[in-house]
């Protein structure tokens, strides 16, 4: 595989990871509101909760993010230039049309998993019985 195109698959990879925490959270939120019972899905609820704790656990600890990491490696092996920024500092940059500094992104990933933490109070999942909740709501 060319590593041009893994680069940019890397990059599809992480979008989608930002695309499920925070869409995550705004169908939660909707669904909460909406009564749809589909939002307590454990599995849903347990995996979506693991990614934003995965980010604070980077940010916390100072590491980079493996997937900005093997992207910026693919793009050195493509022969194409790395600017070592992290990966969401160029998202935001690309979105705003400006550079956030740091602690605010940082900020916002912790915003994010305090929002996910408090929709387990507000929304909890259902241990019991979630894959009966999940066929009845998927019939309507």
């Amino acid at each position: 595989m060319p590593y041009a195109l893994l680069a940019d698959l890397i990059v599809a990879i992480h979008i989608a990871y930002v695309a499920y925490v925070v869409g995550g959270l705004v169908a939660i939120l909707m669904g909460a509101w909406r009564g749809r019972t589909w939002i307590r899905n454990p599995w849903f609820r347990i995996t979506h909760l693991l990614a934003i704790l995965i980010v604070v656990m980077e940010v916390f600890l100072k590491i980079n993010c493996p997937l900005t990491t093997w992207e910026n490696q693919a793009r050195a092996w493509a022969q194409q230039p790395v600017d070592g920024s992290a990966f969401m500092d160029r998202l935001l940059s690309f979105i705003l049309i400006g550079s956030a500094p740091r602690w605010v992104i940082n900020g916002a990933y912790c915003v994010f998993a305090i929002a996910i933490l408090a929709t387990f109070f507000l929304a909890p999942p259902r241990w019991k019985n979630a894959r009966k909740e999940l066929a009845v709501d998927e019939r309507g």
